[in-house]
Order: structure tokens, then sequence, then C-alpha cells
């Protein structure tokens, strides 16, 4: 099994790609619903993030009003920076588990749905193959606008607070073009979906797997021997 990183920018439709992945039986970990889950009061990150961010982030419910910490974080890249800190630790210790899970379940590839891949640089590095929801700049400034119902400055700020798109075209492995109609988003991710099907990087993985487990269980074996014989 190979792990494959997949990014976009706001509202680039990276969730449409998604959709149609986990139509074709791909196994998908995405990273925004586990950072939601972390935030969760049983968790340890939703105690630094009120004592950081102060009990005014809170709804009645004693939730984390994300929208109100949106504002925040968005405005004061420093904030954004804290609030990473105290999550991103947590969010890749729940994709491990879930890594794992995927890996004795027999699958060939597991993608990481993960909106800030390049801007966190964290784990490219674990990555076999990147992948990029591209869409033009004024698409997806009009589609942020009427899908959050913000105003132009308010979208262009959020925009602004990410990696620009053209930049990630540069870093990326494969492009998918989600600036046509979803029937053009289809056969891109099917494709790309056929590619990483067909290719034997799992292999690799699998047989490095077998060759520590074998060699830990051979050491085991000669430590133990005396004991047992």
């Amino acid at each position: 099994m190979f792990l494959v990183g997949l990014t976009g920018g706001i509202a680039s439709g990276k969730s449409t790609v998604v959709s149609v992945l986990r139509e074709l039986g791909c196994a998908v970990i995405d990273a925004d619903v586990i950072a939601r889950q972390v935030v969760q009061p049983p968790f340890q990150a939703y105690q630094r993030i009120v004592q950081a961010f102060g009990p005014e982030i809170l709804l009645e419910s004693g939730e984390i009003n994300r929208e109100a910490l949106g504002s925040i974080i968005f405005s004061q890249p420093e904030k954004r920076k804290l609030l990473n800190t105290i999550t991103h630790p947590e969010i890749q210790k729940e994709m491990l588990k879930q890594i794992i899970k995927y890996f004795l379940l027999g699958y060939r590839y597991v993608i990481l749905d993960i909106p800030l891949l390049f801007e966190a640089n964290t784990l490219t590095r674990f990555m076999k193959h990147t992948v990029l929801v591209y869409c033009d700049p004024q698409t997806q400034l009009s589609r942020l606008m009427l899908r959050n119902r913000l105003s132009q400055p308010d979208a262009e700020a959020r925009i602004a607070a990410q990696l620009s798109l053209a930049e990630k075209v540069k870093l990326a492995d494969h492009i998918i073009d989600n600036s046509g109609d979803l029937e053009a988003t289809r056969r891109q991710t099917l494709k790309l979906h056929t590619l990483l099907e067909d290719s034997l990087d799992f292999m690799l993985v699998r047989l490095l797997a077998v060759a520590t487990m074998t060699g830990a269980g051979c050491f085991l074996y000669f430590l133990l021997r005396p004991l047992v014989f």
C-alpha cells in the first residue's frame, strides 16, 4: 500500500473529486473530518484551543464555534499558526490509525485528503503521489462567494490565506482540472484511479513490511530460544 496526498484550494472542488473516488471504492481519509473530531470536548486539543483563544469562541453547547474561530485565524496568521501547532499532532495521530486499518484490509493505495498539504509541508515526504484539484482563479472566487455567502473582499482574503493554486500546480505530481463540468472532472478522476490501481508501488511497500516483520520475528525467536528450549 502507498499513500496519495490529495489537495486543492478553498472552493476548487476537491469534495467533488473525493465523491467520485469514494464511488470507485477508494480508501479516503478526510483530514477535515478528523480535524472536526479532535476539537471536540473529549480531546486534549479542545482544552488547549479554549485556553489559547478564550471562551468567546464557544457556542452555548460548549462546542467550538468554527465560524468564529475561522474569522480569527484567517485575519491573523500568527493565530492560524498557533491553531495548527495544537491540532496537527492530534490529526496526524488519528490519520495513522486509519492508514494502518486500510493497510490491514489490503488496499493498494490510500488517499489522504489534506486541504493544506503543501502549506504545512510536513506530510508530503510520506506521499508516493500528490494530486491537486485545480480551477481557474475567477471560478474559485465565484464559487467561494456563492458557497459561503461572502463578499468579494472576504472571499479574496480567505483565498489569499492559502498558497495560490498556481504555486500548488508546480508542486503536484498530478492535476485534476475542475474548472469545467462534472463529467470532465469525473473522466480525469477515473483516469487517475486507473493509473494508481495499475501501479506496482504497493508491492514494494508490502515486501518491505513483510521483510521487516519477518526480521523482527526471527530476532525474537533467537532471543527467546534459550528460554524455551
